[in-house]
């Protein structure tokens, strides 16, 4: 399929508990200096993570509930009611053959609350079960902070016509889903993305964003969106067709603005 003719958003994406299913949205409001709006806002921490509210920093992804760790976690369904009634639901596989069934088990937490978060923290206890090594507890990010894999991830940025080299490189279909990211644009040249230098700035309609990094990729992203699956080595098949570990980038703001799915993109 080739190329649309000009750069475009064609799909939105926020997370809202760092590990769980990403939420499509048609148009979201970019600050200057602040995060992705509803990303990333709460995580679970598998036992202590040493994460300090009064003193936010990095932790390593590999201190909470995320795929790398747990990719059955792709399994359930959530969706975030503004600003902070979570929704999160696990609909269970059937035999193979048997009728899928219709009920679904969840909780709606508010995640602006102690009891909100510990009802969060034992439905993903229960769902995990003796895959947590464990007590789970759900953390709030402080103001202007997330909890992000690389702390100048504030946009997360992938080109879809670099899924689709992957996609020929797999001989199958490549969810874009398995990244994680936040803005995904369409009507680029494979893997133009490389040629951006730091600082480098990208315009989405009214928005402008600064090129911060390239996005270093892990096992998480072996798991297949939907079942939990590990079903395709995709690191493998960065390095081994490619010579390479990344797919995307990050960017923080430079210019706020609201931006929306198909809004015409310049790319640096």
């Amino acid at each position: 399929m080739p190329p649309v003719s000009k750069p475009s958003v064609a799909s939105l994406f926020r997370h809202p508990v760092k590990g769980l299913t990403p939420e499509p949205l048609g148009a979201v409001e970019l600050k200057p200096g602040e995060h992705f709006p509803g990303d990333r806002k709460w995580a679970v921490e598998v036992g202590p993570s040493g994460f300090d509210p009064a003193k936010p920093g990095h932790i390593s992804k590999q201190k909470f509930t995320v795929l790398a760790r747990f990719p059955s976690l792709a399994r359930l369904a959530t969706r975030l009611e503004d600003p902070s009634l979570f929704h999160i639901s696990e609909d269970p596989h059937p035999e193979e053959g048997a009728k899928r069934p219709s009920r679904r088990i969840g909780v709606a937490a508010d995640l602006s609350t102690e009891d909100g978060r510990e009802a969060l923290a034992r439905f993903l206890q229960a769902f995990l079960g003796e895959e947590a090594p464990a007590k789970l507890n759900v953390l709030a990010a402080p103001e202007r902070h997330r909890f992000m894999d690389s702390p100048l991830g504030h946009v997360s940025v992938i080109n879809l016509a670099s899924i689709r080299a992957l996609e020929w490189a797999a001989g199958a279909p490549v969810d874009p889903r398995r990244f994680r990211a936040n803005i995904y644009l369409d009507g680029l040249p494979a893997w133009a993305e490389d040629a951006w230098p730091v600082g480098a700035s990208l315009s989405i309609g009214p928005a402008r964003l600064s090129m911060k990094k390239s996005i270093v990729r892990c096992i998480a992203t072996h798991a297949n969106p939907d079942t939990g699956d590990r079903d395709l080595d995709t690191l493998d098949l960065l390095r081994r067709y490619f010579s390479r570990d990344t797919m995307g980038n990050y960017f923080s703001g430079e210019q706020g603005g609201r931006i929306a799915v198909a809004d015409p993109v310049s790319a640096p």
